[in-house]
């Protein structure tokens, strides 16, 4: 196995090398071939693997490659955890990324930075194989900013625009925060566990359930409650929950198909990932479960009312993604661990195809991504038109297609949880299925429905984009719409995360939902309220912005202010701007005057030379040149330590 396992780590890696360091010597076509080849083994090779478990019925691998360091009994190593949700995410990650890959070489065709691309795309799947194969703390940290760090690179690829850096920068520093809380709960874990193995911690976790601690004052703080909470706050960062949030609209910045890569499968479903990955210590506090769960609700409803009021085609994807984040985030922390990292799987498929499918969009634009300009696109781009709208119905949830399995079954189990919030969380979850089938619709049918673009010289050129662009969204079209419907029994009510997954008895909301087959589960939720909301949002938008566009224009004048606050996304990037950005620049600003120019300019540096300056000119006047001023010298001091040493005595 640890051949294999090595081999889909190092064939990314070594194609992003080759593409990066030698781009001058391969070329274009080198660049793109020899990082989708590593890619491509990759991807074979984890849905072997994947095949192995699912089928085979192969055991759990937990294995050290290599040992780093060994300090005070602590092991810092490098090492894999292949089981049944490894093998699920490894499939995942390495099958959206390989059409990413075959898609960016006709969305980036006429660039600059062709092969910087490519080795930078490929060496963010080798970090995101990296983190969710670990075996370890270390590793996992090392994955996880190794993603934060590409993204940085990603989304400022455009580097000479100015909003381009912007984003880059924003994303550091958000992700910056959340990490802050993220390596602090590992080094909880490294004192009071004394390893950083999964293993080792997960087996003692028990041990540790009803220990406090005291971090300031005389108040006492469960330490599992600590430490989940430390390491859900990098969570937030990562994959983007309020109010950490902020820097995933603007990672748009970045080319199309690293939206689709960041979004879908890679860098924001890390957090969720690494939740569901520590469902052992999770499940040891419910005011860590509550926290997480209504943050995640949160996300999922007031992000996604953002969605309606943007104009920008792939913005409007992106408040779906911090939507359908909170819905997998709320999904952990009623305990349905299975049930988010199931939308999780469904949601790739179906995410990177509105990405990739919103970029042939912008190409068949050229590169217009107003919504307002477009409309009547079916009739040119009919292979776009058609996966966008099974990659839309799979979003709202529509029967039968892969999100309506995953998001029925996490709103049920939000629904059956007795954990605190569980009440608030199902409120807005449920009313999130209306809004996303309104935003989504309301894309939809200005893109694809309507008289025409705008721009006459638009519609003349309008075309169908090139095969290498179109056979990766039918490819992700197959999954998004079938996926779920084959799934949902083992990976939900089967032992497909047996033994992988801990649930407390008390928590275990999925074991209370009755399941006899997806098409009874199918026929169940087509009677449930969900799924009429999600019909409802489809209508509204349907009549809303094909036959009485004047309807729009109305509400947004008589209720400007509801307008006015989501268009501003609820002041976050103001308040961040005055109160974080600004409050850091006063602080560099008070500290550079204080401390920069008055203690060490004027004190340390300046002073000391001053200082120097003046007691040189004042000892100047002591050398004279004159003997007997040099013999006077000798003998009143040879006087004055005779004096001291008679006076002494």
């Amino acid at each position: 196995m640890e051949p294999i396992l090595l081999t889909i780590v190092l064939a990314p890696l070594l194609g992003a090398i080759i593409a990066g360091l030698l781009r001058n010597q391969v070329g274009r076509v080198g660049a793109h071939s020899v990082t989708i080849l590593g890619v491509g083994i990759s991807c074979v090779l984890s849905l072997y693997v994947l095949w192995q478990f699912a089928f085979e019925g192969a055991a759990t691998y937990n294995e050290t490659v290599y040992t780093w360091m060994v300090s005070d009994g602590l092991r810092m190593e490098i090492g894999f955890l292949i089981d049944r949700l490894t093998a699920m995410m490894m499939a995942v990650v390495t099958f959206v990324s390989l059409m990413v890959h075959i898609y960016t070489i006709g969305y980036m065709a006429h660039e600059e930075g062709y092969e910087r691309f490519f080795s930078y795309i490929a060496l963010f799947t080798f970090s995101m194989l990296m983190l969710v194969m670990a075996n370890n703390f270390l590793q996992l940290f090392f994955g996880w900013e190794a993603v934060g760090l590409v993204s940085y690179l990603l989304i400022g690829f455009y580097f000479k625009r100015e909003t381009a850096i912007f984003a880059n920068m924003k994303a550091f520093l958000v992700n910056r925060v959340g990490d802050f809380g993220f390596i602090l709960g590992i080094a909880a874990i490294a004192m009071y566990f004394g390893s950083l193995d999964y293993k080792e911690v997960f087996d003692r976790a028990p041990q540790f359930a009803d220990k406090t601690i005291v971090i300031w004052g005389d108040s006492s703080w469960m330490l599992m409650t600590v430490i989940c909470i430390l390491l859900f706050i990098g969570a937030m960062g990562k994959s983007a929950q309020v109010p950490l949030h902020v820097w995933l609209p603007d990672s748009m910045e970045g080319p199309t198909p690293i939206s689709a890569l960041i979004h879908a499968a890679t860098m924001v479903t890390a957090g969720i990932f690494m939740v569901a990955r520590m469902s052992p210590l999770y499940e040891l506090s419910e005011t860590a479960l509550t926290f997480v769960l209504v943050i995640g609700a949160t996300t999922a409803f007031f992000m996604g009312l953002i969605g309606i009021v943007q104009n920008d085609i792939k913005r409007v994807v992106a408040y779906s993604t911090l939507s359908q984040l909170g819905y997998m985030i709320a999904a952990l922390g009623a305990s349905a661990y299975a049930a988010g990292l199931f939308h999780l799987m469904t949601h790739a498929f179906f995410k990177a195809l509105l990405f990739l499918g919103a970029g042939s969009v912008i190409i068949g634009m050229h590169h217009d991504q107003d919504i307002r300009n477009m409309g009547g696109i079916r009739k040119y781009m009919p292979i776009t038109h058609w996966t966008a709208l099974l990659g839309s119905l799979a979003l709202i949830g529509f029967p039968g297609f892969s999100g309506f399995f995953s998001k029925d079954a996490i709103i049920e189990a939000v629904h059956h949880s007795q954990i605190a919030g569980a009440g608030y969380a199902h409120v807005l979850l449920v009313a999130g299925v209306f809004v996303t089938a309104l935003y989504s619709f309301r894309m939809y049918f200005l893109v694809f429905h309507g008289k025409g673009p705008r721009d006459e010289h638009a519609k003349a050129h309008l075309h169908e984009s090139p095969a290498v662009v179109t056979v990766p969204l039918i490819l992700l079209a197959i999954p998004s719409v079938f996926i779920g419907y084959f799934t949902v029994g083992p990976m939900l009510f089967g032992d497909y995360f047996d033994g992988v997954l801990t649930v407390a008895a008390v928590h275990d909301t999925l074991g209370q939902i009755h399941f006899d087959g997806a098409f009874a589960f199918m026929l169940h939720g087509v009677m449930a309220l969900p799924f009429w909301l999600a019909m409802a949002g489809l209508a509204t938008a349907w009549f809303v912005y094909t036959r009485k566009p004047e309807i729009a224009r109305n509400l947004a004048i008589r209720f400007d202010w509801a307008h006015f606050i989501l268009d501003r996304k609820y002041g976050f990037d103001e308040f961040n701007q005055m109160v974080f950005a600004g409050g850091s620049k006063m602080l560099g600003r008070f500290l550079w005057m204080v401390g920069d120019r008055a203690l060490i300019d004027g004190i340390a540096v300046n002073g000391s030379a001053h200082s120097v300056g003046r007691f040189a000119a004042a000892v100047r006047y002591l050398q004279t040149g004159m003997l007997y001023h040099y013999a006077m010298a000798i003998i009143v001091g040879l006087l004055g330590l005779l004096a001291w040493f008679v006076l002494r005595g």
